[in-house]
């Protein structure tokens, strides 16, 4: 099944292809603002494509291709088919429950429009790279697009792999162009900031070596003397897992620049503290010469806070703030991503709303498209709050499924006046979301049996009242004992609430009682 008509991956003609194909999107992307009734193509690749070592430190890392479920939510406009392609088989009926949310659609009507592919294949190779060792597949998903000059195709983080993936289907891509993939890198991004003009720490990136690590910290400790620590982060790290904490020791202080970078130097294999469980010196080593990384002052605070802004530069170019939220981080030094609350406190909202402009405007005149999250650190101090922007995730992150899934169930709108969501109704909305949900007694929990405990308990999304309980990750329920929930409701401690009442029930039957 080879085509002897596809380019060479990375070849000059898959990438004469590939722009040729991009100029389709402004005008695909203006057709479908006019009139989303118009008949368009979707196809889904949620393709983690990152490095495989870094993936597997996260539970049920192929799950996370059901994250983009929450797109199925387009087969709310009438003409619109989705071909949604994953590594394995996924229970129909997790598929069904999220066509169960479709406002106004009949089951049958959508079930028509939609298309599930799968590869048969759980391993760590990315899911692009699964389809593209598949001509059939390839082929199959082909066939089920009917006007190519109405379908495109998106996915979670835009690679040569998807590049590639794109010239063979024939399909524009609606991301972030690969050859400026360099941009959401740890290192690419801090350049990044600087260009826009925000605050980020004090520190340095595109370091490959541990003299050039030392250096880096001496270079900290040398410019602040009372700094007690400094991040070692991997350029290509996930959910904060990439990242490890270097603690200062007493008798740092008051040597000279080289003395001091040998006694750093010497610590390093011993000393950094790793995010991410059963990370080693040697394997981070070796991970950091290979996609480089940075190394950057800890942000103090006796008050701090972890809020990020969600951005898009549309596909006609114009950037655009779509929200903001305070994360919930966890981990051995509070640098891993578990969850988020919707929106950002009142303190500081529009600061970060304001910020986050100024880095999609610098992106969006780098030729940057589609979505993307800014991480920052907020210290509180005497002249108020100083927001150091610190990552930028040019991908689909942990933010984009919880707020499209307010979105779509409440065909809402965000407001840029006060950073608030409003629903038609013209309720503001809050909501609570974490993907990290995890216990050891919700191991063996099927989808159906997660269907029926929330059957019998109520716990839905409720459109009349518009609030309730979404649930995601749904296939890592039974293998992994983890699950993702977005709680949705009129104020952050009604959101919260609905979280912890879910929370309660899951623990209620899957305790003796439930037993």
């Amino acid at each position: 099944m080879y085509d002897p008509d596809w380019p060479k991956t990375g070849s000059s003609e898959e990438l004469a292809r590939f722009a040729a194909l991009q100029q389709r999107i402004p005008e695909l992307y203006q057709t479908l603002a006019r009139d989303s009734r118009i008949p368009q193509t979707v196809v889904i690749v949620p393709s983690l494509s990152m490095d495989p070592r870094e993936l597997q430190k996260i539970t049920g890392f192929y799950h996370y291709e059901e994250r983009m479920l929450v797109n199925l939510m387009l087969l709310q406009q009438p003409r619109t088919k989705i071909v949604y392609v994953t590594s394995h088989r996924l229970d129909p009926i997790v598929v069904d429950y999220y066509l169960s949310m479709l406002p106004g659609i009949p089951n049958n009507h959508a079930t028509r429009r939609l298309v599930m592919l799968d590869c048969n294949d759980r391993s760590a190779i990315a899911l692009s790279q699964k389809i593209l060792a598949r001509p059939r597949l390839i082929r199959r998903i082909c066939d089920e697009v009917t006007d190519r000059e109405r379908a495109h195709m998106v996915c979670f983080n835009s690679t040569p792999w998807e590049r590639s993936l794109a010239v063979r289907l024939g399909l524009p891509l609606n991301s972030v162009d690969p050859e400026l993939s360099d941009l959401g890198t740890k290192s690419g991004c801090r350049e990044v900031f600087r260009d826009a003009g925000v605050l980020l720490p004090f520190g340095f990136e595109r370091l490959s070596s541990p003299a050039e690590i030392a250096e880096a910290l001496a270079e900290i400790k040398l410019r602040d003397p009372g700094a007690r620590k400094a991040v070692v982060k991997l350029n290509e790290g996930f959910s904060g897992e990439g990242n490890a904490l270097f603690p200062y020791e007493e008798g740092d202080e008051g040597l000279s620049r080289g003395a001091l970078k040998a006694r750093l130097l010497g610590r390093l294999p011993t000393t950094l503290r790793y995010e991410a469980p059963h990370e080693s010196w040697e394997g981070f080593s070796e991970k950091y010469s290979e996609m480089q990384g940075v190394v950057e002052a800890f942000v103090e605070g006796e008050h701090k806070r972890s809020p990020s802004a969600q951005c898009r530069v549309n596909a006609i170019g114009e950037p655009q703030v779509i929200s903001t939220h305070d994360q919930v981080l966890g981990g051995p030094s509070g640098q891993v991503f578990l969850g988020c609350t919707f929106p950002a406190v009142d303190d500081y909202r529009l600061d970060i709303q304001a910020s986050g402009a100024k880095v999609a405007q610098a992106l969006a005149e780098r030729g940057v498209i589609g979505r993307f999250g800014i991480d920052y650190v907020s210290v509180h101090g005497p002249e108020g709050w100083r927001h150091y922007a610190i990552e930028v995730n040019l991908r689909k992150g942990g933010t984009t499924h919880p707020f499209l899934t307010l979105k779509f169930l409440t065909n809402g709108t965000y407001s840029m006046e006060d950073g608030l969501f409003y629903s038609p109704s013209g309720k503001p909305k809050y909501y609570f979301s974490t993907d990290t949900l995890q216990a050891d007694r919700y191991r063996g929990l099927r989808a159906q049996d997660l269907v029926d405990i929330a059957v019998y308990h109520d716990m839905h999304f409720h459109s009349p009242a518009e609030r309730g309980v979404v649930f995601h990750l749904i296939g890592a329920l039974s293998e992994f004992g983890k699950v993702g929930v977005v709680a949705i409701g009129d104020n952050p401690q009604q959101a919260k609430f609905l979280y912890n009442q879910a929370l309660q029930v899951l623990d209620e039957e899957t305790g003796e009682r439930g037993r």
